[in-house]
């Protein structure tokens, strides 16, 4: 063959690697084009009505799938965690989902998985706090059960608990969330309970209030003096809380003190279900 020839060939081989690479990468949005184009019709036109039960039995589908993980004292799980968590084959590519579904198209963390970045690499066990998943998959569940353009998704709990907050002060807002005191507002199937992480404590008078570290958890369950509540990034999986509760059902006693003495609860996302 011609060296000429060769030298094309080499050319298009190049080309085809390089086309190969940029297509690990989430496509960048076309101007004018929507945020949800990336979303199955199912839940983007949505199929159903916005709906609380769909919430919590999507919640907990994917709890089972991580093995159904309870949370016990100091917040470890029970039982072998490794056997189910995001470096897991099989579950590191559910963890991609709730990237890529949860978030608006577009979004550089589309691309992560439980132990890839954007670019396909594996990252360390190590460097995971720098992929942490657990907005992704509130996002995901709120996404699959219908919420539409009525959530802020985002990679971090504070963009939607700052929303949620001043949701409360703006009558036409077309969100679907609003903030509640933990101390005054009995949490529902479906509804958020959100706390704080980091060094500096956050308190409900102070929302909203820029970024800040913190994590929230989807309610699937009220027991007497019990709510169950699942949520991802936990330990590396999907796992269920048993947060305690007043007799009326309130996560923090009457001063705003979280019941739970492992994790500051200190605001609750009420969800404006379209159906109960």
């Amino acid at each position: 063959m011609p060296k000429r020839c060769l030298g094309l060939l080499g050319l298009l081989f190049v080309l085809a690697l390089a086309g190969c690479a940029s297509e690990r990468r989430p496509s960048t949005r076309a101007a004018g084009q929507p945020d949800d184009i990336h979303v199955p019709p199912f839940a983007r036109w949505p199929y159903q009505r916005f709906s609380r039960e769909a919430a919590v039995q999507i919640a907990m589908r994917e709890w089972r799938a991580f093995g159904q993980p309870v949370v016990v004292k100091h917040g470890e799980l029970a039982g072998d965690p490794a056997s189910g968590n995001e470096r897991t084959e099989g579950l590191w590519q559910r963890i991609g989902e709730y990237w890529w579904l949860g978030l608006p198209f577009g979004a550089s963390e589309q691309g992560f998985t439980g132990k890839h970045n954007q670019n396909g690499t594996v990252f360390s066990a190590g460097q995971d706090t720098g992929y942490a998943w657990s907005a992704a998959f509130v996002a995901y569940v709120m996404r699959m059960a219908g919420a539409g353009q009525r959530f802020p998704y985002s990679a971090t709990h504070a963009d939607y608990i700052n929303a949620a907050r001043q949701r409360g002060t703006a009558d036409r807002s077309p969100l679907a969330i609003a903030a509640e005191r933990p101390e005054s507002y009995a949490p529902q199937r479906g509804d958020l309970i959100c706390m704080w992480r980091g060094r500096r404590p956050i308190r409900y008078d102070e929302l909203p209030t820029g970024r800040f570290a913190g994590h929230c958890d989807i309610v699937v369950a009220l027991r007497p003096g019990l709510i169950d509540a699942i949520g991802g990034n936990v330990d590396d999986s999907v796992a269920m809380k048993r947060v305690p509760t007043t007799t009326d059902g309130r996560i923090a006693d009457s001063d705003g003190r979280a019941l739970d003495p492992d994790h500051p609860w200190f605001v609750v996302v009420r969800v404006a279900y379209d159906i109960n």
